[in-house]
């Protein structure tokens, strides 16, 4: 074997070497721009080889740089300086989020208390338990009694009770 092509093998090896680092330094896209000039080189000695072996190491190339990335931007989440970084997802606490379509298909009928004014969207307490709802007819004062008349995915329709 020639030693242009473990030359060119070696240029491919820095060039993946390179993608890697591209994701963990902030660099502007200097070593992205240096790892796509090591490609080049490489490709470049495939053809001055021969044409079957460059277009072998384009072809090479075309699957190695996307894998560097994907391989990079998947370790990146689960290194050190990756996890100061990176913000955390929400941590989904039970009452703090929508409740679950199920839960709110059996207050389907339910009456409740408004714990904020409505216009036309507020919070209602169902024996405990509080939901965002949207009111029937637009405004609604607070500490006005509703009843649930409509249920759609996981939103609520609320209906004022007349009091007497």
């Amino acid at each position: 074997m020639d030693w242009w092509i473990v030359f060119a093998i070696f240029l491919y090896f820095m060039s993946a070497a390179l993608l890697v680092a591209e994701v963990f330094v902030p660099s502007g896209g200097l070593i992205g721009i240096l790892s796509l000039a090591c490609v080049a080189g490489g490709v470049a000695i495939f053809f001055r080889y021969s044409i079957a072996a460059g277009w072998v190491g384009v072809g090479i190339a075309a699957v190695m740089i996307p894998s560097c990335v994907i391989f990079a931007y998947k370790i990146f989440p689960k290194t050190r300086f990756g996890k100061h970084v990176l913000l955390t997802p929400p941590q989904r606490e039970h009452g703090d989020a929508i409740p679950d379509t199920e839960d709110i298909r059996k207050l389907l009928g339910a009456i409740g208390t408004v714990v904020t004014p409505m216009r036309p969207v507020g919070m209602c307490d169902f024996s405990g338990q509080k939901v965002e709802c949207v009111a029937e007819s637009g405004y609604v004062e607070k500490g006005r009694q509703v009843k649930v008349i409509r249920v759609e995915s996981t939103q609520l329709t609320v209906r004022v009770i007349e009091t007497n």
